[in-house]
């Protein structure tokens, strides 16, 4: 009679080593699977890009306005401010107090800069204005008939005065618009008194010149 022979059974050694060969393949998933999880592109929301925005060129903005040129008085000198009223006083002039029959009154007018800084200022005839005015009637203007005006940026240091010149002649007469080129009649004498009142880019004097005219 033939007998079956049972195959060897494994070892004790051999069952740890087949365990630990899968334990091992356990590992090697979840640490495949860990590293899908953390590198960059993942769900986890990181990313190789910089955090931060990258700041726009101004002129990237096709809507954007341009800036305000610069007035001449606002650029004529890099770091002056314009002059202001606060900043410049300006003064009405008459060369003399009193004219005799025939004599013409010659009028000008100084600015003067009493900041501690300087200042630009256009100073030339187109911003020159000359009123002289007798009660509450404004009998000459010499923007009426002026001709020619021409700008003068300058920068006026602290301290400093300058004065309009050449003087104005009046020739006594009543200004209007309408008759620069034709007669205008002349104005009350005999003593009758007059105030001059002068004004540079809108910065009117502080005080206003009195003379006669006879």
């Amino acid at each position: 009679m033939s007998t079956t022979e049972r195959p060897a059974r494994p070892s004790k050694a051999v069952y740890r080593r087949r365990r630990l060969v899968v334990l091992l393949g356990i590992l090697a998933v979840i640490a495949v699977v860990a590293l899908l999880i953390i590198q960059p592109g993942s769900s986890s929301g990181q990313t190789d890009e910089p955090s931060e925005t990258p700041t726009v060129a101004a002129d990237a903005d096709a809507d954007a306005e341009p800036e305000a040129t610069p007035s001449p008085s606002e650029s004529a000198a890099d770091g002056d401010q314009a002059c202001t009223a606060d900043t410049v006083v300006v003064e009405a002039k008459t060369d003399k107090s009193t004219y005799q029959a025939g004599e013409l009154p010659q009028l000008s007018l100084s600015l003067t800069n009493t900041g501690s800084v300087p200042c630009t200022i256009d100073a030339g005839t187109s911003q020159q204005v000359f009123t002289i005015t007798s009660g509450d009637d404004t009998y000459w203007t010499s923007t009426d008939c002026q001709t020619e005006p021409t700008n003068a940026v300058t920068v006026l240091e602290p301290g400093t005065t300058i004065s309009s010149n050449p003087a104005i002649a009046w020739d006594r007469t009543r200004s209007a618009t309408d008759t620069c080129d034709g007669e205008r009649p002349a104005v009350p004498a005999g003593g009758a008194s007059y105030h001059l009142d002068t004004s540079v880019a809108g910065i009117e004097s502080t005080d206003s010149a009195q003379f006669l005219l006879y």
